[in-house]
């Protein structure tokens, strides 16, 4: 009875330590991303590049094409140039390929990255600066199926889908990256149209995150007038008492 009741105080002593140590080890440096949440032409740019680079294997099946409209483009821009494979704007962002297919090609399944930002905040405390840097550190490395490698995500089962826009990157001494042929953007433009495209992966995650925030302070000032009247309400009822 006595070793049980050591063993039970024990459990959580050694589970602290456990978290303690794994969180000593070597920690991800992650570049800040520029925050273009509210700049609609950086959403609209993010939402050309996903469309374009990323739609082909990913799908985005909780979004749906419609809700484009919410940062500034008409239905008909976005049927006319972010269109090809549905014919509704109300249909989902989805894609052609098999999950069962894209396993076979790239070792896994590409996932849907409508949350991403969200579900990499909740690993690694900001989401957008984890895809920021991310997207931003491929490598090539011909000991892998795909010919690329990620300094963030180390063995990626994923190729470097914007390396014609970037260039491509060899890994040097103590890991550093270095641009070995140019892509059709400098490494500044490149940088830009990351962190459009990081802009557009976090406003999927959650479209009325701004309306949220604007709706919360309006109630947060209508509740403080509300306490104004309430007190003095109070004030009034209890004056012949106190």
């Amino acid at each position: 009875m006595k070793k049980s009741l050591i063993a039970i105080i024990a459990a959580p002593i050694f589970a602290l330590f456990a978290t303690a140590a794994m969180a000593s080890g070597p920690e991800l440096h992650l570049d800040h991303a520029p925050n273009k949440r509210t700049d609609n032409a950086a959403l609209q740019n993010g939402a050309r590049l996903f469309v374009n680079y990323c739609l082909n294997c990913h799908s985005a099946s909780y979004m749906r094409y419609n809700r484009l409209q919410d940062i500034g483009l008409s239905e008909a821009q976005i049927r006319d140039n972010l269109m090809f494979t549905e014919d509704k704007v109300g249909e989902p962002m989805r894609i052609a390929m098999q999950r069962a297919d894209a396993k076979v090609w790239f070792g896994a399944a590409p996932p849907d990255l409508t949350i991403i930002a969200r579900s990499r905040a909740s690993e690694f405390g900001s989401g957008p600066d984890w895809l920021y840097t991310y997207l931003r550190s491929f490598y090539r490395d011909e000991s892998r199926p795909t010919g690329w490698n990620n300094t963030v995500f180390e063995n990626v089962g994923m190729p470097h889908a914007l390396w014609e826009l970037q260039g491509i990157q060899e890994k040097g001494e103590h890991g550093k990256l270095s641009l070995a042929v140019p892509g059709k953007m400098t490494p500044e433009q490149y940088d830009e149209a990351v962190a459009d495209l990081v802009a557009f992966l976090q406003y999927m995650g959650e479209p009325v995150s701004e309306f949220r925030k604007s709706l919360g302070l309006m109630v947060i000032v209508f509740l403080g007038i509300l306490l104004v009247f309430a007190y003095a309400l109070k004030r009034e009822y209890w004056k012949d008492i106190h």
